[in-house]
């Protein structure tokens, strides 16, 4: 039998969820099975696997030690020697600048580098992830493609996660304005008001009808500087569907450079050839965070940018587009 008290950091989740991640090595139906079992209590009384645990509780699950051996064993934690583009850091929450080509996170069978395994590794080694299989593992609040770089936020706390994984999901109290490089020369501003439609088999987003079952989603832009048959935009998420902007901006026939789902592909090949660059050419580069209460008031009106990437720089001097001053 193990007990452990519940601290205020893992307090405010389901308890299956903790267990899970506690006894991280065993299988689903062992997990369950303790509950309809009746091995799983908090403060001498025989919980459901929905209870949400509270600062204090004391939590004990009737396992043998051999199963506690078997089933509880620390995360390998590998080291990098890649360094990531930290733009802000405190106790609740670490901001990166993604670069292209990395995954934000990856499922069970992903053995690739990923941003979420270079961040543990990092916290790891400063001694703020203690890898017990009882505290918060740092994760990201919200999605970053693959190919596009940028703004990625990682909380550090559960209370962190939850709150911030809820302003995305809602796409209330947070602005995420990104800049891509498009096909044509773009409207000086506008807004895109198209219900997308996402193929879980395909993996492909479409535009659709929302009697079709699509999604509400809104993007707004504005056209920062043309050349060369190409513009450079500013455009803001109000929805935050997969592929939104590569999807949105196709529809309008401005496809963005380098996109290889939605894109030109001739022009892709032409700007490719030209500059040897083999990724979508958008860029997560600002979120702020405004109204949230409680323990993360502080961040109100914070804004987090990350700078474009030298070769952006240097494509955008050689097309005489001018970059944002505060890039």
């Amino acid at each position: 039998m193990i007990e452990i008290k519940i601290s205020k950091e893992n307090s405010e989740q389901r308890i299956d969820k903790y267990i899970r991640k506690y006894l991280n090595d065993a299988p689903l139906s062992f997990i369950y099975k303790l509950f309809r079992k009746k091995d799983v209590k908090i403060n001498g009384h025989w919980v459901k696997e929905n209870y949400i645990l509270k600062e204090d509780d004391v939590l004990k699950i009737f396992v043998t030690d051999e199963q506690i051996k078997d089933f509880n064993k620390p995360k390998k934690i590998e080291e990098y020697k890649s360094n990531i583009s930290i733009i802000f850091e405190d106790a609740n929450l670490i901001v990166i600048n993604k670069p292209k080509g990395l995954l934000v996170h990856g499922d069970e069978s992903e053995k690739r580098i990923t941003l979420s395994n270079m961040v543990l590794s990092y916290l790891y080694n400063k001694g703020e992830y203690k890898n017990d299989g009882q505290s918060f593992v740092p994760s990201p609040v919200h999605r970053l493609d693959r190919n596009t770089s940028g703004v990625v936020v990682f909380a550090k706390n559960l209370h962190t996660s939850q709150t911030l994984m809820d302003v995305f999901k809602v796409h209330e109290n947070v602005t995420k304005k990104y800049l891509l490089l498009a096909c044509g020369k773009v409207d000086d501003n506008g807004e895109i008001n198209a219900p997308l439609l996402k193929d879980e088999k395909e993996g492909f987003v479409k535009v659709s009808s929302v009697a079709s079952g699509a999604k509400k989603a809104i993007t707004r832009f504005k056209r920062l500087d043309y050349s060369s048959d190409l513009s450079l935009v500013e455009a803001e998420l109000i929805t935050g569907r997969t592929h939104q902007l590569r999807v949105h901006f196709s529809y309008i026939n401005h496809a963005i450079i380098g996109d290889q789902k939605y894109g030109d592909f001739k022009m892709n090949k032409r700007f490719d050839e030209k500059f040897n660059y083999h990724y979508q050419f958008l860029h997560a580069y600002k979120i702020c965070f405004y109204k949230l209460k409680g323990e993360l008031e502080y961040l109100n009106g914070k804004e987090f940018v990350a700078n474009i990437s030298k070769r952006e720089i240097e494509i955008l001097d050689d097309l005489n587009i001018k970059k944002p001053s505060n890039l």
